[in-house]
């Protein structure tokens, strides 16, 4: 970011894809439940899970921060991000609803949309009825967005029999829906997620159109977000950065990396 758009940081989290071998998974989610205490002990604000599906890592972030909820007493708890082309909005709305009060509202939900990874060859099991109806624009999201602030999802409640019923989803977390954050790459993305109040998850994925330059990139992203946002420059901003260890890295390891970088370079530029 440049110098004119510069600000002082408020908080410092960290991420963790959640790896595990296939042969023992107990094992890697374990590891990565200690490092969630860990990082609280440390003094870190947040600790966030990223969502693998049909790999080795966390496909249930949701689980994985329930149990994190129980060892954990003040680092916040994010998913960057969860991507609803695999969810179902109202489900989705319960399960955060009901992690965010286990942890005593700590719970910081990130979300994307668009059609899952590989859905050509995913889709007979994931909707095996409904693949060419499904929805996977940002109304997607909106759905989550209005059942997380307690929108009605039906129109039946009260008694039936001993059986009580509600018109909105329970349990109902209401400082949720302040700490709900939208990966965003574009800028017609970072403008819908201010026009819906939400907060920004920008990272090194994003996507050319007003300039070449990573950091102009970025920083038109922020201010469009915050041009329509509710809050304008109050609106909250969370930028992801990959820390590449070079000072103890091996020459092969340095290759690597320097390979790696180099094919990602047109996804950021």
């Amino acid at each position: 970011m440049t110098a004119a758009g510069a600000r002082p940081l408020r908080k410092l989290g960290f991420l963790t894809i959640g790896l595990f071998d296939e042969a023992d998974p107990r094992a890697g989610h374990e590891a990565t439940l200690k490092l969630m205490e860990l990082g609280e002990q440390l003094g870190f604000d947040s600790t966030w899970v990223r969502h693998r599906h049909l790999q080795y890592g966390i496909s249930s972030p949701i689980a994985v921060l329930a149990a994190a909820s129980q060892r954990t007493r003040h680092v916040e708890l994010g998913t960057a991000v969860i991507p609803l082309g695999w969810e179902n909005p109202l489900r989705l709305a319960e399960d955060l609803a009901t992690v965010d009060i286990l942890s005593g509202g700590r719970l910081n939900a990130g979300v994307s949309v668009g059609p899952p990874m590989h859905f050509d060859r995913v889709r007979r099991s994931l909707y095996p009825d409904t693949a060419d109806t499904e929805d996977f624009s940002h109304t997607r999201a909106r759905r989550l967005l209005d059942l997380i602030r307690g929108e009605a999802a039906s129109d039946v409640d009260g008694f039936e029999g001993f059986e009580e019923f509600s018109r909105r989803v329970q349990p109902h977390s209401p400082g949720l829906s302040s700490r709900m954050w939208y990966g965003a790459g574009s800028l017609s993305s970072a403008r819908w997620a201010g026009e819906q109040g939400m907060n920004l998850l920008t990272s090194s994925v994003v996507k050319a159109e007003d300039a070449t330059d990573f950091a102009e990139i970025q920083l038109s992203h922020i201010r469009t977000f915050r041009a329509h946002h509710p809050d304008g420059d109050r609106a909250r901003v969370s930028q992801g950065l990959v820390v590449i260890p070079t000072d103890t890295a091996t020459a092969s390891q340095r290759a690597r990396y320097e390979a790696y970088a180099r094919q990602r370079t047109p996804r950021t530029t």
